[in-house]
């Protein structure tokens, strides 16, 4: 892995770091170091503002922008107003995911509340697939519904908007994909800040922030001002798991919905809610970090729609029963563990294909296909992939003639782009520049393979297969206390374009023998670098700085010691024991972390590391909740051996 250490300019740095002194806000003005760090992570992730500095490290609900900002709202807050007033019945169409399930709770919660009545549609993901399909909404037309709201799909629904207005039914679409090169679907409403000619100030929402946001819009006009607060900050909850979930940049208005929303999970009172973070062991006496929403969270509420029916996740947040919440969140885990061997086994196959094919492994854009592979899991095995070879990969799977895939890429590949290039080739496909779904007849899947490899390799280059690793800064294991910690709190919660700061260490000492935690996690003891006493080369050889000025003049070894000798080994002396009574001062040199690798056991028996060996590493810092065994930890995200020269 190659470490990029950020570049910033110092004086810049300084400059900022005392301007964030004088806001009293951020109690800074008491220790110049902290202001420091914290000025040259929030200048490299572009603010220089003092007052954008404390927006973006005390959101406030008051930061959130006028829903009527978004193209399209007045137009959909008046009909789903008139939907209302009339005791018309609303189908919202959601995503199987997190974000459209999550979408479909927010509207349809928000609605019942003002006094209207809603129903929704989850399409099942193997039976129906991604996007409106025509006979759902002849089904609701001749059912009497009047109004659809589509929620994180419908922006390419061109088909299912005509089939809407030949049947006389209201279309408004909330999405946050990218249009596609044809424009919006005709619609009553669409509302999607990426729509040409909407001036929405953040274009990075999610599906369930942009349903959020007309939430909010009809909110403002039908309940009164504390409900609205109350409520608004409710449903921050579910757009925080939202957003996270979906991997968003989470800046503007999306890091308010997320430091907001996981601060209010600390005090979840809907029994789902309650159910899930207990089912998913999230500590209940203080927020849930982004990291805890990622991998704990949000992959249980994916499971219903890649392994059943998300119609689960909807359940989950809607019953008031607590025993059935429990039951709810226990069927979700019990899919996730599913989902995870299915992963495993197909993940597996995957590795023996590369194994097996060296055209694989020389592609430039990995395409890699099998016969049932679970369409639920395809997506993230792209994601493994991509993480071990450092290829764009594809992952499909072939039933009954018909190809389903899911894509990932890295940094230099916008995959969209690459799909754009060949869209004659699908029957479906969508997604942004790192993620895509498609599908696509069987027999031109080699054709795609065939054409992404040489689309590849005309932008790419051996270089960006390198995996990178950007560092923030450089630290002392001294360096690293309760303090820094505190301080790299403010910037959270982490996530796409707010890294976690990762940190590097030079020359830190392993001081105990590696242990190696469930056959694939790592957990090594660190210890800051300590400085050697140097001796001087015209000293003695044979004769240490204490033993030289305890020789006598006439013994014979007095003889050989030059006066030069014996003031080098006073003044060394007097050294020594200056730096040991600074050694002695200063005990966070002395202080061991406890540093955990995250699936690094191949590579530690591969660098048959020994205690007493020297490393380099590149590291988060975490803390332990344990009652006892608790306090500051460390994460790996690389190491490297020091090695000495010569024999």
């Amino acid at each position: 892995m190659k470490w990029l250490t950020k570049i910033v300019q110092p004086e810049r740095v300084e400059s900022f770091a005392n301007a964030l002194r004088s806001v009293s806000a951020l109690h800074l003005n008491r220790d110049a170091h902290l202001a420091s760090t914290l000025a040259r992570l929030l200048v490299m992730r572009g603010i220089t503002d003092p007052a954008d500095a404390e927006r973006y490290l005390i959101p406030a609900l008051s930061h959130l922008h006028s829903p009527y900002l978004m193209s399209g709202m007045r137009q959909a807050v008046d009909r789903l107003e008139a939907a209302i007033d009339r005791k018309e019945g609303v189908l919202i169409y959601g995503d199987y995911d997190v974000d459209g399930t999550t979408a479909i709770v927010i509207l349809k919660t928000v609605i019942e509340l003002c006094g209207g009545s809603a129903d929704f549609h989850v399409p099942h993901r193997i039976r129906e697939g991604y996007g409106m399909k025509d006979e759902v909404i002849e089904h609701a037309a001749s059912s009497g519904t009047r109004l659809i709201i589509s929620v994180d799909t419908g922006i390419r629904a061109f088909a299912a908007a005509e089939t809407a207005q030949r049947l006389g039914v209201d279309l408004i679409v909330t999405d946050h994909h990218l249009p596609g090169q044809d424009g919006v679907p005709t619609a009553f409403a669409v509302l999607n800040p990426n729509q040409p000619g909407c001036e929405y100030p953040c274009k990075v929402l999610c599906g369930a922030g942009v349903a959020f946001k007309l939430a909010q819009a009809l909110m403002e006009k039908r309940l009164v001002d504390k409900d609205q607060t109350r409520l608004m900050t409710s449903f921050m909850k579910m757009v925080a798991i939202a957003t996270i979930a979906d991997a968003v940049p989470l800046t503007g208005e999306n890091r308010v919905f997320a430091k907001l929303g996981l601060d209010a999970l600390r005090r979840a009172v809907n029994p789902g809610l309650k159910a899930l973070l207990e089912m998913a062991q999230v500590p209940a006496n203080r927020p849930p970090t982004s990291t805890e929403i990622a991998f704990r969270i949000a992959p249980r509420l994916n499971a219903a729609g890649r392994m059943d029916v998300a119609r689960d996740v909807v359940e989950l947040f809607s019953v008031k029963d607590p025993a059935r919440a429990k039951e709810i969140a226990g069927r979700l885990d019990q899919l996730n563990a599913e989902r995870q061997e299915e992963e495993r086994r197909i993940l597996q196959a995957i590795t023996e294909r590369f194994e097996k094919e060296p055209d694989l492994c020389n592609a430039y854009c990995v395409v890699v296909d099998g016969e049932g592979w679970h369409r639920g899991v395809i997506g993230i095995t792209a994601t493994r992939v991509v993480e071990r070879y450092g290829r764009p990969a594809l992952v499909l799977s072939h039933d009954g003639g018909e190809a389903h895939g899911s894509g990932r890429s890295i940094r230099a590949f916008h995959l969209l782009d690459a799909l754009e290039s060949c869209h004659e080739l699908f029957t479906r496909y969508g997604g942004h520049s790192h993620a895509v779904g498609f599908s696509l007849p069987s027999d031109r899947v080699p054709q795609l393979r065939a054409h992404l490899d040489q689309y590849a390799r005309e932008r790419l280059t051996p270089a960006d297969f390198e995996s990178l690793l950007d560092l923030d800064a450089e630290l002392n294991l001294d360096q690293v206390t309760p303090e820094l910690f505190q301080a790299l709190g403010r910037l959270e919660p982490f996530g796409q374009a707010n890294p976690e700061p990762i940190f590097s260490a030079r020359g830190v000492r392993l001081m105990a023998p590696p242990k190696i935690l469930k056959e694939k996690h790592v957990k090594l003891k660190l210890a800051a670098a300590v400085a050697p006493v140097s001796v001087p080369d015209d000293q003695n050889d044979t004769l240490n700085p204490e033993a030289i000025l305890v020789t006598p003049r006439c013994h014979p070894d007095g003889v050989s010691i030059p006066r030069s000798g014996v003031r080098a080994a006073t003044e060394n002396l007097h050294l020594r024991t200056e730096n040991r009574e600074l050694r002695t001062e200063n005990w966070r040199r002395h202080v061991t972390f406890d540093a955990l690798g995250w699936h690094m056991a191949e590579r530690l028996q591969a660098a048959n590391l020994l205690a007493g060996d020297t490393l380099d590493i590149a590291f988060t810092i975490g803390h332990n909740d344990h009652p006892e065994y608790g306090g500051l930890e460390l994460s790996l995200r690389d190491f490297q051996i020091q090695r000495k020269n010569g024999p």
